[in-house]
């Protein structure tokens, strides 16, 4: 009995892992399109937010089923398997590496960027303010980033670039950014990459201190993947581009708004009042493909020796530009 439960159990995963990515379903009466799409409830997702909650993908005869996922490259892995027909996030070496082993996605438009202040400053503890003062201070001392291989990875390294210094010149450790305060704190780390809201709320409390946030200026580090399916599905497609780069085109400038906290505070259960205080990410509503940003972080990576593959690939064979270009 056990033998034939393990046969049917691999004959199962078997058929799972050959299955092809089902095309977006429409609703019971086929009048509106539900997508299903992977997300990190984080505030620089907010044209995700802002697009459901101001109904611009209803108005385009769109059902949003969000979900939210840890982070990474999770949400592009699981459009490749099927599971999402769009996602958000970062392009980190997990995505490059996916992508050399011949997962299939295509980046179609950019999602977040950064200026001073960032919405990822580097941090300390806010009781070292005298021993720390700045960046090359923190020569061979423990610095923090969320998860190797991200672009919070790159942060860093522009961070310490200010101080004359490498990542190599750093020990390097990870810790979730829901620790770093405690990890600071007991000086289990020196410094971090802390990303918005958890900096200011740790500001408030004062347990972080500012070591820099100005290292980052306008470089795009996360992006919207389809998968073949919606891709396929033109109308449907074009209609979920209209509703995203609209409610991108609400975030320019000085955006932030009662309104746009709350629907924040919505998905991510961060209290209205942080998020207005928080350090926005800015958002680009042309859905132009920043080609040179893609090509510096799998620079960047290759040379930490975190590629899984010897020779970079072309990034222009990873976008899609065409569907934002079909727009006009």
């Amino acid at each position: 009995m056990k033998r034939l439960m393990l046969v049917v159990m691999a004959l199962f995963v078997l058929a799972a892992c050959g299955a092809t990515p089902a095309a977006p379903a429409a609703d019971d009466a086929g009048t509106t399109k539900i997508l299903r799409i992977g997300y990190v409830p984080v505030m620089i997702y907010a044209p995700l937010y802002v697009g459901i909650e101001r109904g611009y993908f209803a108005a385009e005869g769109i059902t949003i089923e969000s979900t939210p996922v840890q982070g990474g490259s999770d949400p592009v892995v699981q459009l490749a398997a099927g599971n999402f027909d769009v996602a958000l996030g970062g392009a980190g070496a997990g995505l490059f590496n996916a992508a050399a082993r011949g997962v299939k996605f295509s980046i179609v438009a950019p999602m977040h960027s950064e200026k001073a202040p960032l919405t990822s400053p580097l941090v300390i503890s806010a009781k070292r303010v005298d021993e720390i003062t700045k960046i090359a201070d923190l020569k061979g001392k423990k610095v923090a980033i969320n998860a190797t291989g991200a672009a919070t990875e790159y942060w860093l390294s522009e961070a310490l670039g200010q101080g004359g210094l490498r990542v190599e010149d750093v020990e390097l450790v990870t810790v979730p950014f829901k620790d770093v305060p405690a990890a600071l704190a007991s000086n289990s780390i020196d410094a971090a990459i802390l990303g918005e809201p958890l900096a200011t709320i740790a500001s408030d409390k004062g347990e972080v201190a500012l070591l820099s946030n100005d290292f980052i200026n306008g470089f795009f580090a996360t992006y919207l993947y389809m998968g073949e399916p919606l891709l396929n599905d033109k109308a449907t497609a074009q209609a979920f581009m209209r509703a995203y780069l609209k409610a991108c085109g609400d975030l320019q400038g000085d955006y932030m708004s009662p309104e746009i906290a709350t629907i924040i505070e919505k998905y991510t259960k961060v209290p209205a009042d942080v998020v207005m205080r928080a350090s926005p990410a800015q958002y680009d509503a042309s859905g132009t493909i920043p080609v040179a940003n893609l090509e510096t972080l799998q620079n960047y990576f290759r040379k930490r020796g975190v590629l899984e593959y010897e020779t970079n690939l072309d990034v222009n064979t990873l976008i899609n530009t065409e569907l934002v270009a079909s727009l006009n």
